[in-house]
């Protein structure tokens, strides 16, 4: 068995590459084989988000504090709030962050396919975001 001690992995800004806004990444995880498990502890300030992605073989977000928004390509924004698991099937592209009032942290939990757990995209406009694109 092996503890990950609260405090004993520092924090990580989230890069400008994936994410806008500020974002805190803590508690990254990855196991080693035959497990793909990976996952960390998100928190996404007012206003932040991640860019669209996808996960090759899908991810569950659990939302421990704040409220969101996530949304699917094609499909509407969506809010989501502490306490919700959401799941997003394998190869969806998506986007998730705070919403523009409230921070947001999120658990995320997704594998690896031949050492792959994201492929990172665009990133999300501000009318999508505020879903005023015309899909909500």
């Amino acid at each position: 068995m092996q503890i990950m001690r609260n405090g004993t992995q520092p924090s990580m800004k989230g890069p400008a590459e994936w994410f806008t806004g500020a974002v805190r990444i803590d508690s990254m995880f990855q196991r080693s084989e035959p497990s793909r498990l990976t996952g960390a502890i998100v928190t996404f300030e007012p206003g932040a988000r991640t860019a669209w992605h996808s996960h090759p073989l899908g991810q569950t977000l659990i939302v421990t504090s704040g409220a969101g928004w996530t949304q699917c390509e094609g499909e509407p924004r969506v809010e989501i709030r502490a306490g919700d698991v959401i799941w997003c099937p394998p190869g969806h592209k998506h986007w998730h962050g705070a919403t523009a009032t409230t921070a947001m942290t999120h658990i995320a939990i997704q594998e690896s396919l031949d050492g792959k757990n994201v492929t990172w995209m665009e990133q999300v406009t501000d009318a999508q975001y505020l879903g005023t694109d015309g899909r909500d």
